[in-house]
């Protein structure tokens, strides 16, 4: 008998054509799992925010395997998981070089005011008004990374091929890596020009990027965010841009998706995009398959191709 899986959220075309028919899929776009099937469930797909957690696998009795659409696995009880014996999977590495590429793209665009740039002639300002202000070039400043994991490695890299010093912050040094490590996120951040956000979300890193850390960045720096809305302190944020204590901030993410505060959405000083910095036809085909191919993998070989840190298996001795 084919395996029964269920798929958390709308599944996209190319999901479930990998898929193909090797499993039987049960799709809970809203409301309750159907009781009729929810004993028969071997496999979960995480392709929404719903929260994976206790309660929602204690449904789920025969579960064995959890494969999540994204590289951040923080809406899945991993621990939950594990003490049930519950492989999890996410899709990560496919999607270093889009999301790395990103957050340099809001870099960049920040540093040389491109949306307003682009509003001013929009606007038909261009021969009638002032030239705007001139902008800041990234050659040869200094970064903060906070997160150096696969997609910080990534971005890393790029920036140095602009001639940035690169400094990074995470829970522990990473002596294979030649950028300085810096256990204080506020004494680096008063190092920096800009600081880019690309850690895992999650209890340890909620509010990590405090009031203390957004000054330390000053009236010069740049805040940019491609991990989670709910690791900065999103009203310390907006006083401080509001206030100037922070010149400028690039987020992709927000603390309450899809809502942004109008106090954001009000601030010239802000470029606002909607949690898209691994959206590209390229990255999303390839997690796709990825999250398909976790979930085939485990019903032909018994193992993830690529589990989470806490789900891999021990290492032989």
């Amino acid at each position: 008998m084919k395996p029964e899986i269920l798929i958390l959220g709308a599944p996209p075309p190319p999901l479930l054509a990998r898929l193909g028919d090797a499993v039987r899929a049960h799709v809970l776009t809203e409301g309750d799992i159907d009781a009729r099937a929810a004993g028969r469930i071997a496999g979960l797909v995480s392709s929404s925010a719903r929260p994976v957690d206790a309660a929602l696998l204690e449904q789920l009795p025969a579960l064995r395997v959890i494969s999540k659409l994204g590289v951040g696995y923080d809406n899945i009880d991993v621990a939950a998981a594990r003490a049930r014996g519950i492989a999890v999977a996410h899709t990560r590495d496919v999607l270093n070089a889009d999301v790395a590429n990103f957050a340099l793209t809001l870099l960049l665009a920040a540093s040389r005011g491109l949306v307003c740039e682009d509003a001013y002639v929009r606007r038909g300002d261009w021969g009638r008004a002032p030239m705007p202000p001139l902008r800041w070039s990234i050659e040869g400043e200094t970064i903060g990374i906070v997160g150096l994991g696969r997609i910080g490695r990534t971005l890393a890299a790029k920036l140095s091929a602009f001639g940035c010093e690169v400094l990074y912050h995470g829970r522990r040094p990473q002596p294979d890596q030649p950028y300085e490590y810096c256990p204080d996120l506020v004494a680096m951040a008063r190092r920096c020009r800009a600081l880019i956000l690309i850690l895992p979300g999650g209890p340890e890193s909620a509010g990590l990027v405090t009031a203390q850390v957004i000054d330390a960045l000053g009236p010069e720096g740049l805040l940019v965010n491609v991990a989670r809305g709910e690791v900065v302190d999103q009203e310390a944020l907006i006083a401080a841009l509001r206030e100037g204590r922070l010149g400028q901030a690039a987020l992709d993410v927000f603390a309450d998706e899809p809502h942004v505060p109008q106090a954001l959405r009000d601030l010239p000083n802000v470029i606002l995009t909607p949690h898209v910095a691994s959206a590209t036809r390229e990255t999303r085909l390839a997690m796709f398959n990825l999250c398909a191919d976790n979930i085939l993998a485990f019903f032909r070989e018994g193992a993830c191709l690529t589990p989470v840190p806490e789900s891999a298996p021990a290492p032989q001795t």
